[in-house]
């Protein structure tokens, strides 16, 4: 039977990833987004454990061969971690996607005997979540076996598991003109398109027949579809970044829905680190990404902060960002770094293998 856990120090672990600064809604280098936000939170959770997500250490001594030396002492405190993400399905964001692959499923991905990532991808047009419970079942349920799970747990009383999920948007980025935001050039010898289409359609010529326009204008919201639409949204110098608002809010919604079906998939041992961030598309040069939100959900509690859904709130501006201008978002006058958390209390699942929502 597994040994009783002992919530307090994986309390102090998420306490102490609450006190690491972020910086949402600025338009910066992926890398720095990457390790400055995400690998250095997600580590944060799983310092001085044993961390077990190499298949080769979960053989045993039915293992006839000497694979069996592979395995891993679970009795020694330990983490099991698993990554999934989502892309718009978009060819313009393949970089992007393979950056994120070699920066941050790299550290914390299930790696195969071969030493394969095992990530769970997932490519909605437009980004964001096909459906945020889907995305939190397939991706818990894959984690571990529950004869794994028992001999984890059974190990040490400070073992827990880590699901780390990320989700992306993307938008366009022309250095054209104003530099207005949905469109850009897939390469320079390429003429400029809207990007992301499915966002950019669904905003300017929603066709209520379209599977995709329906989900990413429920993502949306009524209100903010409409906002978005009549009013829109410009920076302080005047540039339309209604598409930039409209991807945030998107992938943000995304994340709620996907760390409230957490809430349901997990048990007390359970912790989930879910990102958001939108891809900023430009021709030439490396595309940046916009940080837009983080959650955690542990003990009961969904803890939230970054940008919101609400289209009305935002404003941005254009700041320098190593010599180049880039834009910032900001979201109801609150502080781009370290804005205020908002926290949902759930029912935690008692120790065991995950539940499902589909059960």
């Amino acid at each position: 039977m597994p040994v009783a856990f002992d919530p307090a120090l994986a309390h102090a672990r998420v306490a102490r990833f609450w006190d690491l600064e972020s910086n949402f809604g600025v338009e910066r280098s992926a890398l720095k987004v990457y390790l400055h936000e995400i690998v250095s939170d997600r580590y944060q959770l799983i310092n001085g454990l044993q961390v077990l997500r190499d298949e080769l250490q979960f053989a045993d001594r039915k293992t006839l061969s000497d694979v069996v030396a592979c395995g891993a002492d679970f009795h020694a405190p330990s983490v099991v971690t698993t990554v999934a993400h989502t892309s718009c399905g978009d060819r313009i964001g393949q970089e992007a996607k393979q950056q994120y692959e070699q920066t941050v499923a790299s550290r914390f991905a299930t790696m195969s005997e071969v030493g394969g990532l095992k990530v769970e991808s997932f490519s909605p047009a437009g980004g964001g979540t096909d459906d945020g419970a889907t995305l939190a079942h397939v991706t818990i349920a894959h984690q571990l076996d529950e004869s794994l799970r028992t001999k984890v747990y059974a190990g040490n009383p400070q073992s827990f598991v880590l699901v780390g999920i990320d989700l992306t948007t993307h938008v366009g980025h022309s250095s054209e003109g104003s530099g207005q935001y949905g469109t850009t050039r897939e390469a320079p010898w390429r003429e400029a398109r809207t990007a992301c289409g499915a966002v950019m359609g669904a905003l300017e010529a929603f066709n209520a027949d379209n599977a995709v326009h329906r989900r990413l204008r429920a993502d949306l919201g009524e209100e903010n579809y409409t906002f978005l639409r009549e009013k829109g949204v410009r920076s302080a110098e005047g540039i339309d970044v209604a598409p930039v608002v409209a991807a945030a809010i998107i992938c943000v919604q995304g994340l709620i829905n996907t760390a409230r079906a957490c809430a349901e998939e997990l048990d007390s041992r359970g912790v989930a680190h879910l990102t958001a961030s939108v891809v900023v598309n430009r021709t030439s040069e490396a595309d940046p990404l916009i940080y837009v939100a983080r959650a955690t959900v542990f003990g009961g509690e969904i803890r939230t902060q970054g940008l919101g859904t609400d289209a009305s709130l935002y404003t941005g501006k254009m700041v320098d960002v190593s010599g180049s201008p880039r834009l910032q978002l900001t979201y109801g006058g609150q502080p781009s770094v370290d804005p205020p958390c908002v926290v949902a209390k759930y029912s935690v699942r008692p120790d065991g293998s995950p539940g499902s929502l589909y059960d």
